[in-house]
């Protein structure tokens, strides 16, 4: 059964989310994980404390946040489990259409990836 990471990506620093959103997550990722669809999955604080490990022409340095140059910041994550890939990218538009509904003054990218088993491509 193929597995896929969400992404939840969104501007830094715009706020807490309305709760009506938070409700309609909880019942959403419920449902999902009463069937087996959700596996593992939650929020992401800020870049304040996030620390980067750079490897540039062989060498390693480390970047503390946060990070001036971010306009987007992935603010959340989850790992997913479909029958199929039509599946899942009909649920990843449900679960974008909730933040529609429920917080539209703000844009949110959702993005969907299916998680690699090996070398070979998706779908194989």
């Amino acid at each position: 059964m193929p597995r896929f990471m969400g992404f939840v990506r969104m501007e830094e620093g715009i706020g807490t989310p309305p709760q009506s959103l938070f409700d309609a997550m909880d019942a959403h990722i419920g449902e999902r994980a009463a069937s087996g669809v959700f596996l593992d999955g939650g929020g992401l604080y800020g870049t304040e404390d996030a620390v980067n490990f750079v490897v540039r022409k062989g060498e390693v340095s480390r970047v503390d946040g946060p990070y001036a140059e971010a306009k987007e910041v992935v603010g959340g994550w989850s790992i997913l489990q479909y029958d199929s890939l039509e599946d899942a990218v009909a649920d990843q538009q449900k679960f974008a259409e909730l933040h529609a509904e429920h917080w539209p003054e703000v844009t949110v990218i959702s993005t969907l990836r299916q998680i690699s088993n090996g070398p070979d491509a998706p779908g194989d």
